[in-house]
């Protein structure tokens, strides 16, 4: 399976979202790898926790897949899919592991697959099933899981 390296927890985890994502999100913490290094969030910004949790593990998975990578190793189309999640109760504190599935293509195949198709759809020679079992082929899925805490009060 390949791996992606941990995000480095060396910068403000609201000010790496905020250079990299340009959005003001309530959090605090680091990037949720393990439960001890949690993402926290002080506010739900007038959303669902499990949309806004599902953000920032999209944001994460982005940042390992794509931003920290080279360009001829990047990630792109990349989805996440919520299949587990496990609320506890801790020192005032709902604490989530929550487990995503993660598809993605490299950036280079996607692009190269999304001009085969706009040229050949419609054309009587282009064999559409077989256009999308290469793209099945291609297309990386791993499993994340990711840790979150929010105060009882929110």
């Amino acid at each position: 399976m390949l791996q992606f390296k941990p995000i480095q927890n060396d910068n403000d985890l609201k000010e790496v979202i905020k250079s990299a994502f340009d959005m003001d999100l309530s959090v605090a913490g680091s990037w949720g790898y393990v439960p001890d290094e949690a993402t926290i969030i002080e506010k739900t910004e007038n959303i669902s926790i499990e949309e806004l949790q599902y953000t920032i593990a999209s944001m994460r998975t982005y940042i390992e897949m794509n931003m920290t990578l080279p360009k001829q190793e990047r990630y792109g189309s990349i989805n996440l899919n919520e299949t587990g999640r496990i609320e506890t109760e801790k020192d005032n504190m709902l604490c989530y592991e929550v487990v995503y599935t993660v598809s993605a293509m490299q950036e280079e195949a996607y692009e190269s697959f999304i001009n085969e198709y706009k040229g050949c759809f419609g054309k009587e020679d282009f064999d559409l099933a077989l256009h999308f079992e290469k793209r099945k082929n291609a297309t990386l899925t791993r499993e994340i899981t990711y840790y979150f805490k929010i105060n009882k009060t929110l």
